[in-house]
């Protein structure tokens, strides 16, 4: 799964790697990002990019309450064409999530430590994700978004079971284009990304509250080891 990330390279940044306008006024970096929250997000309009603020779980346009997005942050990739929550998204309404790290939890003896992983050069990717637009009672406009997650590659895989769809660059535009509406024909670029151009690390417990956000969260630290003392 993917429950927590980062972007705290500007928006700017991230609007010129993946050629989009920006339509984001105010951005400050993120450093802690957890569902519900408000994330960047990029959509092919028919004629450009533009990279826009949605609320990150996705909310589908039939709900009859908005709190089902709670739960869907994260979609699999391989039963996405089968869930009625994803399919049309998937077929119609597909995004790129930017980000420059996310977190899973890695579990030593009882306790679980949280790792930040990371592209080794530090740059910006993308997630594969899918979005909706439900409408509240009021008739306002509310628009979502899932992160796709896959099988972990070889560096994830001792930390998690699941690993976000992080797609390569080159498959990005192939990702947003609404001429393709055979989700078919996309799945193959939801697969690991290459472990050698990952790095993970243990980061602050810290991360385990959502409303941390600052700058040490992303900082390499020690795991603690426990001692066993016996009682002889």
């Amino acid at each position: 799964m993917c429950g927590r990330f980062t972007l705290y390279h500007p928006v700017e940044e991230a609007a010129a790697r993946f050629s989009a306008i920006n339509m984001i006024i105010d951005y400050s970096p993120r450093y802690n990002i957890a569902p519900t929250q408000e994330v960047p997000v990029v959509i092919e309009n028919g004629v450009n990019r533009e990279l826009l603020m949605f609320r990150w779980g996705l909310i589908p346009s039939w709900a009859k309450d908005p709190a089902i997005g709670n739960r869907l942050f994260n979609a699999r990739a391989e039963t996405l064409a089968e869930k009625a929550s994803f399919r049309e998204g998937a077929a119609l309404r597909r995004c790129l999530i930017p980000a420059d790290g996310f977190y899973e939890w890695k579990r030593e003896s009882n306790e679980k430590h949280p790792m930040l992983i990371q592209r080794k050069d530090g740059e910006l990717f993308a997630f594969a994700g899918i979005w909706e637009e439900w409408k509240a009672q009021d008739g306002s406009p509310v628009r979502s978004c899932t992160i796709i997650t896959t099988q972990p590659n070889d560096l994830v895989v001792e930390i998690h079971n699941r690993m976000p769809a992080i797609l390569k660059p080159e498959d990005e535009s192939n990702w947003l284009d609404r001429k393709t509406t055979d989700f078919q024909d996309l799945q193959s670029l939801l697969r690991p990304y290459p472990a050698e151009n990952l790095q993970a690390f243990p980061v602050s417990n810290r991360v385990n509250t959502a409303g941390s956000n600052d700058l040490e969260l992303i900082i390499p630290v020690r795991i603690p080891v426990h001692q066993t003392t016996l009682n002889l």
